[in-house]
């Protein structure tokens, strides 16, 4: 399931390097590894796992969204 996608993509602002559309648990994982802050809660650790386990299908894509905007939100960037 490496090419799931999300039925809405998240729009994460990344302050003045703009925003960008993260559309599934792939991308999500990409951008938690290349893009993320100094900030790395327990949120940022649980959405890296609940994304790889939607990619090996033991979660759902949708799990894996709903975790990813709360490490967004730890993060204090902004979600849409």
């Amino acid at each position: 399931m490496p090419h799931a996608h999300w039925q809405k993509p998240v729009q994460v602002t990344f302050g003045n390097l703009g925003t960008e559309a993260v559309s599934g648990p792939s991308e999500a994982l990409a951008v938690l590894a290349d893009r993320w802050p100094e900030l790395k809660g327990p949120h940022f650790v649980k959405a890296r796992s609940v994304c790889r386990a939607a990619l090996d299908g033991r979660k759902t894509p949708e799990e894996a969204r709903q975790q990813f905007e709360q490490a967004v939100s730890e993060a204090q960037m902004h979600v849409n």
